[in-house]
């Protein structure tokens, strides 16, 4: 048997999946923030911008108002026309993968609308390529836009017994600020938080002010205002170790996020 060649380094001859090497490695040392003044809000496109001019002028003025004092990166979801590619692309027959490759057109569509919203707070349209240079671009006074799909596109994980992408925009959201040692991540939507169940269903829904992620996903809920897998990736988080949602159509909920107030929900990791 030949001798392998080997780079001297301290992952020499491992196989990167050893339990025991990836507990050493991981008290070794600690993760850099990159950006840890930064409140990660992200903007839903079906809970906000699919309303139009009366919910997003003043939901605009208010975010660029706020970003005169604060360092925020907003982040866009895709809404009711992401709904409508999926419906369509389930209809035909197309895998998971494709169908992450189509909502995320949508979503970059709704942040190059925002940005130009916010252009008059130097709003500007960043790419996931740019996540790099926000430390520079928040030093130049630029409001950040980006939208919040995860770039996994045809590499979108599989659906377990489902076809829409389990990583959407949410998740994207909180990936963003997990990655960049984010201050928050605030998570804007047309309700006042999580409810056990849907309020526009059931006025008399309880809203849950305060969980755990393992609580969450315990509970099992029919439907929820946030995507599951936020509650899933939580538990694993190193930077963000809880998610904020908001009803972000009511004015100074997002200020009073950032100041660390509880006007919704706050989900935790254990």
């Amino acid at each position: 048997m030949k001798k392998r060649f080997e780079l001297n380094s301290g992952l020499q001859g491992e196989t990167l999946v050893r339990k025991g090497m990836m507990k050493q490695k991981n008290k070794a040392s600690e993760q850099i923030r990159i950006a840890p003044d930064i409140n990660v809000v992200k903007i839903g496109g079906h809970g906000a911008i699919d309303y139009g001019r009366e919910v997003m002028h003043p939901l605009c003025e208010e975010i660029g108002e706020l970003s005169k004092t604060h360092k925020l990166l907003v982040v866009t979801g895709g809404g009711g026309r992401v709904r409508h590619i999926m419906d369509i692309g389930m209809d035909l027959g197309m895998p998971t993968g494709v169908l992450a490759e189509l909502s995320a057109k949508i979503s970059e569509q709704n942040a190059i609308m925002v940005s130009i919203l916010l252009s008059k707070y130097n709003g500007s349209r960043i790419h996931t390529g740019d996540l790099l240079e926000l430390p520079m671009l928040l030093k130049l006074g630029i409001l950040p836009v980006i939208h919040g799909t995860p770039p996994y596109g045809l590499y979108e994980h599989p659906a377990r017994n489902e076809m829409i992408p389990p990583h959407r925009t949410d998740t994207g959201a909180f990936l963003i600020a997990e990655v960049l040692g984010a201050k928050s991540c605030i998570i804007g939507k047309n309700v006042d938080g999580l409810y056990a169940e849907d309020p526009r269903k059931n006025p008399d829904a309880e809203l849950i002010r305060d969980i755990t992620a393992k609580e969450l996903i315990r509970m099992n809920l029919e439907d929820m205002v946030i995507e599951p897998m936020v509650a899933e990736l939580l538990n694993d988080a190193v930077n963000i170790r809880e998610v904020r949602i908001i009803n972000c159509h009511k004015r100074g909920n997002i200020e009073k996020a950032i100041n660390g107030k509880n006007t919704g929900t706050i989900i935790r990791a254990e």
